[in-house]
């Protein structure tokens, strides 16, 4: 039995190897990026509500819930200056102060 070389059309290597017209793939991340403060205020906020508060959904909530005393979801206050974190941090801080 002998092998059979099979042809390509005429053109269909550098059809093949030709650059693609478009992008296969897209970047993950279009939006602006956060600031390095801000992703450092991010990340103080998520150990001091874990440390204060020790429960996941509890620390969700606490986040994300607006708050009339602050003026504001304290994710969002935290988040803005570190002012605004250390407001948010005062406000879990008093939440867990044992009764005199």
């Amino acid at each position: 039995m002998t092998a059979e070389r099979i042809e390509a059309p005429a053109g269909a290597e550098a059809t093949l190897l030709a650059k693609p017209k478009r992008r296969v793939f897209r970047r993950s991340y279009q939006a602006e990026r956060p600031s390095a403060a801000v992703m450092a205020r991010q990340g103080r906020l998520a150990r001091s509500a874990w440390a204060a508060l020790g429960d996941r959904d509890a620390v969700m909530a606490f986040l994300n819930t607006h708050d009339e005393a602050m003026g504001g979801r304290p994710i969002d206050l935290a988040l803005v200056s570190d002012e605004g974190l250390d407001r948010v941090e005062l406000a879990m801080a008093a939440m867990h102060r044992p009764a005199i």
